[in-house]
């Protein structure tokens, strides 16, 4: 079997790390690298720390509209499988990447197979649920991570080619949490202590761009019983100069710079709780038993929501700063996201639904 899989954005990596470590091991993939992350720094390291090889195709298409950017990728992504030729594109998550792939395969021969498939925000502002949703609906696979996200695709009329293998994030961060214990050092350099401080992540446009939202999210942040560590995406860090709101910032967190994936991962277990808005981090702190608070109105990972692991507070000051001081008991965590083997699941069903079409051309 020969796969095309499409990464563009760090979140993709980690699942792409997960599955790709299956696939090469009786199959062959071509690693295509979108070049969506404008931050190389916070792209490379993830090739090297996950041991995933080097891409074998970037397309550099950088940061951009969503409209320029989108484009761009189709027409690269489109050249590099008239290329490679391969059975299936495989596709991760929300980005502007995974919707120009779909775009660009779904008119092609090879299968399309949607990584993340089935999870709705059910807020069409965010650009990522417009890419959800179109390709899910462009997808020939679809790999929901729970059961609800299937029962999301059957609402919408999709029920051919869904499966629920688990989630692939599940299986990387079983590997890095042990792999990160004995790798990492960050807390030493940072002089933490675990289960002494809050880490907090803070990327998406509908907060940062927002001042008013931005600034309330310091201020949130700031009444945290515990210090706050806050490793600083770049357009965040930008907005806190353009808003004024950078001295505050600074002088309230502990700001860092970008960390490496082992590091973060070190960060999210040892930290007695976790504020993002960011989709990927609240499950991993869910997998790492680590409690969350989420700056934003809603979430894709409805399941952490209903179980008590995670608090939607949106960019409310008063929120934030309470759900970071309670003591309450979350209670036992349930396992809606499968056991860790999901990349072995998908990589299963790849080369079944491969050799199945394979076998049908063939009669045909």
């Amino acid at each position: 079997m020969n796969v095309v899989s499409i990464v563009g954005a760090r979140p993709q990596f980690v699942k792409a790390f997960a599955v790709s470590r299956e696939l090469r091991v009786d199959h062959e993939e071509v690693l295509l690298h979108t070049g969506q992350h404008y931050d190389e720094e916070l792209s490379d390291v993830f090739f090297d720390e996950l041991g995933i090889p080097e891409p074998d195709s970037n397309l550099g298409v950088g940061s951009g509209t969503h409209g320029r950017q989108t484009a761009a990728m189709i027409e690269g992504i489109e050249e590099v499988v008239e290329s490679a030729g391969p059975d299936v594109v495989l596709l991760y998550g929300d980005t502007n990447s995974t919707l120009a792939g779909a775009i660009a395969a779904s008119k092609m021969d090879p299968q399309v197979a949607h990584v993340e498939a089935g999870l709705r925000s059910y807020n069409r502002d965010m650009p990522e649920e417009i890419n959800r949703v179109l390709t899910d609906h462009a997808s020939d696979l679809l790999f929901a991570p729970s059961d609800s996200a299937a029962e999301t695709l059957a609402l919408e009329g999709i029920t051919e080619g869904v499966h629920v293998p688990g989630d692939v994030m599940y299986d990387a961060i079983l590997w890095a949490r042990d792999v990160a214990v004995g790798r990492s050092d960050v807390l030493d350099r940072l002089g933490l202590a675990e289960g002494e401080f809050v880490l907090a992540t803070v990327h998406r446009a509908g907060n940062t761009d927002d001042p008013d939202r931005l600034e309330a999210i310091v201020e949130g942040l700031s009444d945290a019983p515990l210090p706050v560590v806050l490793p600083i995406h770049p357009r965040t860090k930008h907005r806190l100069e353009e808003f004024d709101l950078w001295e505050r910032a600074t002088s309230a967190l502990t700001i860092i710079d970008p960390v490496g994936y082992l590091d973060f991962v070190r960060l999210l277990d040892a930290a007695e709780r976790v504020a993002t808005d960011s989709g990927g981090v609240q499950k991993e702190a869910f997998f790492l038993d680590t409690r969350c608070v989420t700056m934003r109105e809603e979430t894709e990972w409805v399941e952490t929501v209903e179980c008590g692991w995670n608090v939607l507070v949106g960019a409310d000051r008063a929120a934030i700063g309470e759900e970071l001081s309670t003591t309450q008991d979350v209670g036992q965590k349930p396992t809606p996201y499968g056991d860790g083997t999901a990349a072995e699941e998908i990589v299963k069903i790849l080369s079944e639904r491969v050799a199945e079409t394979s076998l049908s051309l063939s009669d045909d």
